[in-house]
């Protein structure tokens, strides 16, 4: 009796998921372009390329390996919310 009842209530949970995750897709990006472009300042501070000189990040050399790694966080949400705007339901 009650798994007829779980299976439509699942049916339904999965719907409602895979359509919010492609709304999400598009957030998800912009969230990641601006996590990228963090990250590219920081490297960029880190190297005494932009940014005041009275910045405890400039020329700091832990910026430049913190720099990159938030920028390899941006490109993996970019590359999660491409996924996400991209999946097609199975049919």
């Amino acid at each position: 009796m009650i798994l007829p009842i779980l299976s439509t209530h699942f049916t339904f949970y999965s719907g409602l998921v895979f359509i919010i995750s492609m709304r999400a897709g598009i957030p998800i990006i912009g969230l990641g372009i601006i996590i990228l472009v963090f990250g590219i300042v920081f490297f960029l501070q880190g190297n005494s390329i932009v940014g005041p000189t009275s910045s405890f990040m400039y020329s700091n050399p832990k910026w430049i390996g913190y720099g990159q790694s938030i920028a390899a966080i941006g490109v993996v949400i970019i590359a999660v919310g491409i996924w996400f705007s991209l999946r097609r339901p199975k049919s």
